[in-house]
């Protein structure tokens, strides 16, 4: 089981920021899709013991984080359509500065899709309330049964909890911290740790910005266990709501997120403040295109270290050779589009070359060039996702018995669900 919380814990910290990208989302039967696709690599896959490494829980993520990077560059690439040459057509809004301004075109063929300059002076901030700092040890509830009272957005909510005979502190604020986080109600409860090891409850709105009209998004009170919601404190409000503020081509606004749309056309998401107006607008053709191809190299090549890494570790070049051998060979078309190799495998993008080729007469054999690279990585990143252990050091135990083999979906592709059993 430790294993299991290491290689969670090593998920979490490494690429859990990058969950959440709009091509992440599937319908019903892309993972019935998927689904099958597991089945069936799972049933003539020999039975196998793997080596016990510190490493490979970690590699086994490593190789389906990066496929689905890959995955993911290969949607965006081909969002427009099948093929890569329709996204000259496709509007891909632009931002001069997406670390502190993001923006996605959101609008229709009938939009307008003038540019603007925004600058922000300031972002929404969510109500922050924390408690008091109580020692963990200590004995400051009587046993009894106590309430408190929240007000949120139109709403009034009536909390109870039990305080038993001998229970700590640390026992009680766990309990309200539980209690907050299950109900649901727009809030999200968590202890703070000062360096005397003292522990108090944070309260933080999951909204930000303040309604117009109001002075808080949410309110504790308790008037019958007014003793016991004092000693907690989590009525006291360290950080007021606040709205973004911004210029948007020098007229001020606010806004009580720090997500929103400018004339329909475009979803914006600030990020921080800027030091100057960000220019927001859409893509030129060639911009668009050369975004997508870096972005699709980037995740290639990262999948290409990935190999590397595990090849000078355990010196197993199966997932190296196979990615790498993808660019080898397509080498002297990739060069005609302006797409080139080092010695280690990686690839990188000249611009210009790319530019001036799609302008020119031998475009299509540029885009065919292009529409083969994505779809070659679009299969290695499904065959890496649905069974990163063909890539691990094993030892085969026994084959299966032809023509009747029997269907267990995850034996083969443990981290497709998060779980490996080490004792086999």
């Amino acid at each position: 089981m430790a294993r299991i919380d290491a290689a969670y814990n090593y998920f979490m910290t490494t690429y859990g920021d990058n969950i959440g990208s709009r091509y992440e989302s599937h319908k019903k039967s892309e993972l019935r899709d998927t689904y099958n696709k597991i089945v069936k690599a799972n049933k003539d896959a020999p039975l196998y013991k793997l080596k016990e490494t510190e490493d490979m829980g970690q590699f086994a993520i490593d190789i389906k984080e990066h496929a689905n990077s890959m995955a993911v560059s290969v949607s965006n690439l081909a969002a427009a359509g099948e093929s890569v040459e329709e996204i000259l057509n496709k509007r891909i809004a632009s931002s001069s500065d997406p670390n502190t301004v993001e923006a996605v075109f959101v609008g229709d063929e009938s939009s307008n899709t003038d540019g603007f300059d925004i600058d922000v002076h300031s972002l929404a901030k969510p109500q922050v309330n924390v408690g008091n700092y109580l020692s963990p040890d200590g004995h400051s509830f009587e046993e009894g049964q106590y309430t408190f009272d929240l007000d949120i957005k139109n709403h009034s909510y009536e909390f109870q909890y039990n305080v038993n005979a001998g229970e700590t502190n640390l026992t009680v604020q766990q309990k309200i911290v539980r209690l907050l986080n299950s109900s649901d109600v727009g809030l999200s409860a968590s202890l703070a740790t000062n360096s005397a090891g003292a522990n108090a409850i944070q309260i933080v709105s999951k909204s930000t910005g303040l309604p117009e009209g109001e002075n808080c998004l949410f309110k504790i009170s308790s008037p019958v266990s007014w003793r016991e919601l004092n000693t907690l404190g989590i009525d006291q409000t360290v950080q007021e709501p606040v709205n973004s503020s911004f210029t948007l081509n020098g007229n001020d606004h606010e806004s009580m997120s720090n997500s929103f749309t400018v004339n329909k056309t475009y979803e914006l998401t600030l990020k921080s403040p800027t030091d100057g107006p960000v220019t927001v607008g859409l893509m030129k053709d060639t911009e668009a295109l050369t975004d997508g191809v870096n972005q699709l190299l980037t995740s290639y090549n990262g999948m290409i270290d990935i190999g590397l890494k595990y090849n000078n570790s355990h010196q197993n070049r199966t997932l190296f050779n196979e990615i790498s051998s993808i660019a080898k060979g397509m080498q002297s078309s990739l060069e005609f589009a302006g797409i080139f190799t080092d010695g280690l495998g990686h690839l990188s993008l000249d611009a210009h070359r790319l530019s001036d080729i799609i302008n020119s007469p031998d475009k299509a054999s540029a885009f065919t060039t292009l529409n083969e690279l994505k779809n070659a990585i679009n299969l290695a990143s499904s065959k890496a996702s649905i069974n990163p252990m063909a890539y691990v050091d094993k030892a085969i135990v026994e084959y299966k018995n032809p023509g009747k083999t029997l269907t267990a979906p995850y034996a083969t592709s443990a981290y497709s669900g998060m779980m490996m059993n080490y004792r086999l």
